[in-house]
């Protein structure tokens, strides 16, 4: 039993790797990244050039941004929310372990799209690691460098007329040395992340219990309802307010657009608390009868009609 629900689930979790308007979508926020990393090293980027302070300085340069796009990744995703009100409602119990690896995975992978895209040009410019590091390149590596210098000196190599100019002639072999190091740990991580994006997209083309017309079906299908939802939910919400505030007034004060995306509606019917419950949360591909059912919304619709709404809260381990 604990075999094949692993089973099953590991067909549903690729599921969560589809669909081209993710992959448009993170290219956007690559691209945003892109942009602002670029915007920061011309307009903001200014090592201190003190020994203690580069470092912590550099690290902090290509960390926190990396930790911020992270967290806002993180908030910015449906999927979080939708894992929160599936705790909050249902306390998980009809959450497999396996199913909440893979929306974990899910949630983090995009999220991660935006601080490895930082992390990367940074790496790649090189002006941060520099900053960083500069202050711990070993003078006795360097040809010809007065002894007895220390990592004060070596600190101010990443800020122009910093140091003796004596000394001004090892500049271009220090930066040398550091894009060096900067720009191969930088491609080392991208290669890292194309072989790891090359071996998901594999697992989701292998494991995906749908075929590649069916899955393209059901992601237009998601984002079309989304949106179908999204706009149906502002009319019935102005819709109710409007009758709300007419009801305590006499009267309601309405732009002349809200008049015009208003005719033809009637009052909206109450949706009750629990069938509010019912279309949110974490969903999975499931089938009833061979059916396809593709969002919570589309199996609510699909009992209801049958008068069979109980039905649907015991239909399998992960709804």
């Amino acid at each position: 039993m604990a075999a094949a629900l692993i089973t099953e689930n590991f067909k549903f979790a690729s599921l969560f790797f589809k669909s081209k308007d993710v992959m448009i979508f993170n290219g956007l926020i690559a691209l945003g990244t892109v942009a602002s990393q670029t915007a920061y090293n011309v307009f903001a980027f200014d090592c201190p050039c003190s020994s203690g302070m580069n470092y912590r300085y550099g690290l902090a340069v290509i960390g926190v941004p990396a930790l911020a796009f992270f967290l806002i990744g993180i908030m910015m995703n449906r999927s979080t929310w939708d894992l929160v009100s599936e705790c909050r409602l249902r306390n998980c119990r009809k959450l497999s372990g396996v199913a909440a690896f893979a929306l974990l995975g899910s949630i983090i992978g995009r999220a991660v799209v935006a601080p490895l895209t930082w992390v990367v040009l940074s790496l790649l410019q090189g002006q941060a690691y520099m900053c960083a590091l500069s202050e711990f390149v070993d003078p006795s590596s360097l040809e010809d460098f007065p002894s007895g210098e220390g990592s004060e000196v070596m600190a101010k190599f990443p800020c122009q007329g910093s140091v003796p100019k004596e000394l001004e002639v090892f500049r271009a072999q220090i930066e040398r040395r550091m894009k060096y190091e900067s720009q191969l740990i930088g491609w080392i991580l991208v290669a890292g992340m194309s072989v790891m994006v090359f071996l998901m997209m594999c697992m989701k083309h292998c494991c995906s219990p749908l075929g590649y017309q069916q899955e393209n079906y059901w992601s237009q299908y998601r984002s079309t309802e989304n949106t179908l939802f999204q706009r149906t939910a502002a009319v019935h919400a102005l819709l109710l307010a409007a009758e709300n505030v007419k009801s305590f007034f006499g009267f309601v004060a309405l732009e002349k657009e809200e008049k015009e995306q208003l005719a033809g509606y009637q009052r909206p019917p109450p949706i009750t608390s629990a069938n509010w419950n019912r279309v949110t949360g974490v969903y999975l591909y499931r089938e009833k009868g061979g059916l396809p059912l593709y969002s919570r919304l589309n199996k609510w619709a699909t009992y209801s009609k049958e008068n069979n709404v109980e039905a649907m809260e015991e239909m399998e381990m992960l709804t």
